[in-house]
């Protein structure tokens, strides 16, 4: 006896799939925004740190193209090719981000190093400020509104795109303490110093965008305590003797569940079905447009079980 839901990606209502496009789209103008900012700031003042932003907001364009690609796939019904949908498109997308950006962490580390062996004051200060503190404010802005969307739809696309956007805050900020230094203190050293501490941000930023793109391609469990929370929902049905072989997995922003329900021995093929149904309601009103699938056994059967 098994029952599931045929539309993998029922978890995303129409305003959902409006905030991952709408997120998307601002990613991907905030990126234009800060790049045509940054290549005039960085053209009049020299600085190295100002050129790691530069490059680092390159590669969010990039970056931010293959999030609008991967929202658009991922949100798209399954189809006969696709049965499960397409939110592992997500994971790729994630794992692209993490290839890029770890590309922009050298190239910026070359540059940082070169001006460390020979110094030089940075140009046109007030100029590069003024751009900063502008990025800055704006970075903040996109990263408020993606963590909204990333609340409100659990994507992994949005959700990577959010993490190298807080991460260029900080940079934004390490950038504005090196003109700053630069010109106050003649501390000219601080530029690239600054410039290799965000090479060190970024490559920390990758390691999260990679595992968590990774964990969607190899089908991770959702965490323990979800699926402890799956557990005490299938076993709090009054004709519901147990279960097991529970295996969970996400994709993008659709979840899939699967167990067995232990049910006496004795009832109708029609009393498991109704069973089976009101346990999958049941775990789908705390799991919202998850795919449930459940298969019925009879209670006290012997039988190969998984050991995890």
């Amino acid at each position: 006896m098994e029952s599931s839901n045929d539309n993998v990606v029922a978890s995303l209502n129409a305003r959902q799939i409006r905030l991952m496009r709408l997120a998307s789209y601002a990613s991907v103008a905030m990126a234009l925004t800060l790049i045509t900012l940054k290549v005039w700031a960085w053209y009049a003042t020299d600085s190295v740190a100002l050129l790691s932003s530069l490059v680092d907001s390159l590669l969010d364009l990039v970056a931010s193209v293959i999030t609008l690609f991967a929202v658009k796939v991922a949100v798209s019904p399954a189809d006969r090719e696709h049965r499960f949908g397409h939110g592992k498109s997500e994971g790729i997308a994630g794992l692209a981000q993490a290839l890029i950006v770890t590309g922009s962490a050298g190239y910026v580390g070359v540059e940082a190093v070169a001006r460390l062996l020979a110094p030089s004051p940075v140009l046109q200060p007030g100029l590069g400020l003024g751009v900063m503190f502008a990025s800055l404010a704006l970075t903040l802005g996109l990263v408020m509104f993606q963590s909204f969307v990333v609340r409100q739809t659990g994507s992994l696309a949005i959700s990577a795109d959010a993490v190298h956007y807080k991460a260029d805050i900080l940079t934004n900020v390490a950038v504005l303490v090196a003109i700053f230094a630069s010109v106050q203190w003649q501390f000219h050293i601080l530029d690239p110093l600054l410039g290799l501490a965000v090479v060190v941000l970024i490559l920390l930023t990758v390691r999260v965008i990679a595992m968590n793109a990774i964990d969607v391609l190899l089908d991770r469990e959702l965490p323990d305590n979800e699926r402890q929370r799956i557990k005490d929902i299938a076993c709090s049905h009054p004709r519901v003797k147990g279960m097991h072989d529970m295996r969970t997995r996400s994709s993008g922003v659709a979840r899939f569940i699967q167990f067995h329900l232990e049910l006496d021995a004795g009832i109708s093929l029609v009393e498991a079905h109704e069973i089976c149904d009101a346990v999958e309601l049941n775990v789908r009103s705390q799991f919202p447009g998850a795919e449930v699938l459940i298969h019925a056994d009879p209670f006290g059967l012997a039988e190969d079980r998984d050991s995890f």
